[in-house]
């Protein structure tokens, strides 16, 4: 049927088999010839008030099996444009109130102050009153932190907030304030005080200046506690990154010397079993990754390498049982062209684009590896957002 909708389009559109669009609509549900959505079996009440104006999320209209669909599709699209298919496992979906690190604004209208993420395609910020997809203990700092914000927010201006859990509290980083005086340091202080902060940072343009942390900030990866430093990636919920490393580790099977490219802090390197070299070109990242192996006397060889300038060659590559790799959006398109070339027996690639990742992974196969499996990963509930982990042997 022409009106029915078939699938849901990487943008979050439904689509018809005759390829009309309409916004907001899952599959089974009925496109009518005006353009109305008759919602159908897998068309869900969305739990959150600020759906659909909400930028955080843009699926909360799909049920589970068609959010899961969803993903899988996107990863499927990606493979078959590049003549490339295998099997897709059903993808693991991070639970709502997950989320452990968000990036939010914050901005004064009306005499109060507004925190939460702008609207689908505007600058409108729509301050959160609810929210399904953060930890309650990032949510629960967002209405003490209003009061605070209105000492220092300037009119006319927006200030980005970075929210993440870490082992003591909540470190934040708030990008856009100039809070200067001791009235100034001391309402911070008592903020942090009452509300569990482990850190607040500020960066005014000049960088990250740390205002309060009482004891170093950390998080604990794979059992081993590393530095966390300011605004730091790491995975977007704690549910996703066991998935992921479990999919790792079962990629690379019993390689007992391990490359871990794209480290950052390790969430993958202290994971691994045996010796793991760890490249990344973060200079905080690998320093805290370095630290944190010494301490915890793991066999680890950390090295503060570009792998987009100087990826390792064939030669590097060969010493390693298994290779693993964690790139950026833009995928690692110039390590995968020697790790083509090389005689690694296993690969595990783990990606946020499955375009390309696709794109990647053509190079492999074409280059004499197989890709035996894709194990998506849904950490970024109800956004169109994929994550995947997949396997390449030779």
């Amino acid at each position: 049927m022409t009106d029915t909708i078939i699938r849901v389009a990487a943008r979050g559109d439904g689509i018809t088999a005759d390829g009309r669009h309409a916004a907001l609509a899952a599959p089974g549900d009925t496109l009518t010839a005006s353009g109305d959505v008759i919602p159908g079996p897998h068309h869900q009440t969305p739990p959150c008030r600020h759906f659909p104006r909400c930028g955080g999320c843009q699926l909360q209209h799909l049920d589970d099996v068609s959010y899961a669909d969803f993903i899988t599709d996107r990863i499927s699209g990606a493979l078959a444009a590049h003549g490339l298919e295998t099997e897709i496992r059903a993808p693991q979906l991070s639970p709502p109130r997950s989320r452990r690190r968000a990036a939010l604004q914050a901005e004064t209208k009306g005499g109060r102050v507004q925190i939460g993420f702008s609207e689908n395609a505007s600058h409108t910020l729509v301050d959160i009153e609810e929210c399904h997809i953060l930890t309650p203990a990032l949510f629960a700092l967002i209405a003490p932190l209003r009061p605070l914000l209105a000492r220092f927010l300037k009119k006319n201006r927006r200030a980005r907030l970075h929210l993440t859990e870490a082992d003591q509290g909540i470190d934040l980083l708030v990008e856009g304030i100039e809070p200067e005086g001791l009235a100034a340091a001391e309402a911070i202080s008592d903020f942090c005080t009452r509300y569990n902060v482990a850190r607040f940072a500020i960066d005014s343009g000049l960088g990250a200046e740390v205002r309060w942390e009482p004891e170093p900030v950390t998080i604990t990866l794979a059992g081993v506690p590393v530095a966390l430093p300011t605004g730091a990636f790491l995975q977007a919920t704690r549910d996703g990154e066991t998935a992921l490393i479990a999919a790792v580790r079962e990629a690379i099977g019993g390689a007992t010397t391990t490359a871990d490219l794209f480290a950052g802090l390790g969430t993958f390197t202290f994971a691994l079993p045996g010796r793991v070299y760890a490249g990344e070109a973060a200079r905080d990242a690998i320093g805290a990754l370095k630290s944190a192996a010494a301490l915890a006397r793991r066999q680890v060889f950390a090295d503060h390498r570009d792998l987009f300038r100087r990826p390792l060659t064939t030669t590097e590559l060969n010493r390693f049982g298994a290779i693993v790799l964690d790139p950026p959006r833009a995928g690692a398109r110039e390590q995968a062209l020697l790790l083509a070339d090389s005689k690694v027996p296993a690969v595990a690639y783990v990606s946020c684009n499955p375009s390309s990742f696709a794109r990647d992974a053509e190079v492999l196969c074409k280059g004499g590896y197989s890709l035996d499996w894709i194990q998506p990963v849904g950490q970024f509930r109800w956004s169109t957002h994929v994550e995947l982990a997949a396997k390449f042997s030779r």
